[in-house]
């Protein structure tokens, strides 16, 4: 078909796979995976065959497959689908499973349809992150936040207890944050920090600061862009002096933060100059 788009994104960052399918019409027939697949239909109505389960699937509804679910589909509402999924490694789960739970052991999820799913939009946010070249930071936060949610609601396995709360390790990564800023800094700059892992960290910084580590390191850099905004430093500066990656994320996440463009919050401080 003239108009379908099949993309793959390979995230060296995650180790995993990202795959986009747009305007198709195709039936795939029984198959399965040796790895974990995490999907959701964006456009197209399907008749889902799973284990020997039917299912209609609707944009919305978030697919869940273990390694050898075996699984076939085709559309039913004579439109073309759109979808995107990410593929998982039992490697990689693996390594996910030991930041959440402490322990090697493969999730298998019980459910493979989750109908008009929440869970949906961070797996959207994740795909985009990926598919756009998004932080580090930022896609391992959506990541292990994701699968979280997935393996402690929808899996045979069940997530340890966090541990206390130690106020000095936060105030660690809180320091390294506010004095790396301009820097590419991963969770596992900031586990080795604390001395805990990945998981526990975020999940524990959230809490306690009410901000995720990424939202925390965005907001000190927009600080800092007010700052040089301030004395007149030109937006295309400020970007590389703040550590934003380009212009249009600086104006991005400051537009979000400040409810002004760069340009427009310097513009206050050249007018009151000239006053």
């Amino acid at each position: 078909m003239l108009n379908e788009i099949r993309t793959v994104y390979l995230d060296s960052d995650l180790n995993i796979e990202a795959y986009q399918f747009k305007g198709i019409m195709q039936k795939f027939p029984s198959h399965f995976h040796e790895y974990y697949v995490i999907g959701f239909i964006e456009e197209g109505q399907r008749s889902l065959v799973c284990k020997g389960k039917e299912y209609i699937i609707n944009p919305g509804d978030l697919l869940l497959f273990n390694p050898y679910d075996t699984h076939s589909c085709e559309q039913i509402d004579g439109k073309t689908l759109d979808y995107r999924c990410i593929n998982v490694t039992p490697e990689i789960m693996k390594k996910m499973v030991l930041e959440i739970n402490g322990n090697e052991c493969l999730p298998c999820f019980n459910q493979n349809v989750l109908y008009h799913s929440e869970l949906v939009d961070n797996l959207r946010e994740l795909h985009l992150k990926i598919s756009q070249g998004g932080s580090e930071l930022k896609k391992e936060e959506l990541f292990l936040c994701l699968l979280e949610e997935l393996i402690q609601k929808y899996s045979d396995l069940a997530t340890l207890s966090s541990a206390s709360e130690n106020t000095l390790e936060i105030k660690a990564v809180c320091a390294y944050l506010e004095g790396n800023y301009t820097k590419t800094i991963t969770l596992n700059d900031l586990s080795a920090i604390s001395g805990w892992s990945k998981y526990h960290l975020l999940r524990t910084f959230t809490k306690k600061m009410g901000i995720s580590p990424n939202s925390y390191l965005e907001t000190i850099r927009v600080n800092h862009a007010k700052k040089l905004l301030e004395k007149g430093i030109k937006p295309i500066e400020v970007t590389f002096l703040t550590g934003f990656s380009d212009q249009s994320h600086l104006t991005k996440f400051f537009k979000r933060q400040v409810g002004l463009t760069p340009k427009q919050y310097m513009r206050i401080f050249e007018n009151e100059g000239g006053s």
